[in-house]
């Protein structure tokens, strides 16, 4: 009597809560560093990668949630599950990023209307 073993299919969500959460936490610094190196763009206007990082931060934080619940139901089988808490990690830090260059961007605009 054979035992077949089911194929392993991975967790790809994993991966993604990397990815989204590596380009989260980058999307700001790259922003800056362009207005930096560009004459055309100024830091104000770098501000434009704040949403981005906010929305790619929520995005890894979705990637992770999604790959965490495929490796608890697996039991484990379907791996993954360091890569998710990476990617976790990485949209908090993400959102983090985001929410204080907000809040930099609202208080400079504050101090430029009350000047």
């Amino acid at each position: 009597m054979s035992v077949t073993v089911p194929a392993r299919t991975g967790n790809p969500s994993a991966p993604g809560a990397i990815a989204a959460g590596l380009l989260a936490v980058a999307a700001l610094p790259a922003g800056i560093a362009l207005a930096q190196i560009s004459a055309r763009v100024k830091l104000l206007q770098a501000a434009a990668a704040i949403p981005v990082a906010a929305v790619l931060g929520m995005v890894a934080l979705l990637f992770a949630r999604r790959a965490l619940r495929r490796s608890r139901r697996t039991l484990g089988r379907a791996g993954g599950e360091g890569a998710a808490r990476a990617g976790w990690i990485l949209g908090v830090l993400g959102l983090c990023i985001a929410a204080s260059g907000a809040i930099a961007v609202g208080f400079y605009e504050l101090l430029v209307h009350y000047q």
